[in-house]
């Protein structure tokens, strides 16, 4: 399947966190993208992962898309070098407009944040609000421990096992790509896409 706009969402952390291998990761997954003809979406700054996953990608000669509100334009350093760097006025425009910019959406490790940003695009997928594929690039088994819990609420009946499926994961971008271009993720309805703001 061919991803629809052919970019991919990318939620990260602002820091680049304490291993040396998350930023090795994010290096590799915005050369990966370019090596297929995908386009990034990212927070638009310059700074941790998002920076060094948007400069991958611009070093490569492709194509990377930030959203960034203005109150954090200053805070996260927006990165003046992106592809085009969309300024919103709040956080929910933010995740409206990197939502319909990519045709699927990778975690790469990172905090409150990124969780939030990836179970709101899961939740989305659960309830047919889009039809894009979800994952996560498992560095040195970073989301492990999220796996396990998913499959938790599975065993305590607050998650449907077609529900838990919807989270794609691989500890190789080549592998995640695969995995996402592949087509729609088990247990997702197609639904109309996301309304833009």
């Amino acid at each position: 399947m061919l991803l629809d706009p052919p970019r991919v969402t990318v939620f990260c952390g602002s820091q680049a966190g304490l291993s040396p291998r998350h930023a090795e990761a994010a290096r590799a997954l915005g050369r990966a993208l370019v090596r297929r003809g995908l386009g990034l979406v990212t927070g638009g700054g310059r700074v941790g992962l998002m920076g060094v996953v948007a400069d991958a990608v611009l070093e490569a000669g492709g194509e990377a898309l930030g959203v960034i509100p203005r109150l954090l334009a200053t805070r996260e350093l927006a990165h003046d070098g992106m592809t085009h760097l969309h300024v919103v006025e709040t956080m929910h425009e933010r995740k409206a407009l990197m939502a319909a910019l990519g045709g699927a959406f990778v975690a790469l490790p990172g905090g409150m944040g990124t969780l939030e940003e990836l179970f709101e695009v899961l939740t989305w997928a659960q309830l047919g609000i889009h039809h894009k594929p979800v994952g996560v690039l498992d560095v040195d088994g970073f989301w492990a421990p999220l796996s396990a819990f998913l499959d938790h609420q599975v065993a305590e009946g607050f998650l449907r096992p077609p529900h838990r499926g919807l989270l794609l994961r691989a500890d190789d971008p080549e592998a995640l790509l695969d995995l996402l271009e592949r087509g729609q993720p088990p247990g997702a309805t197609p639904a109309a896409p996301v309304v833009q703001p």
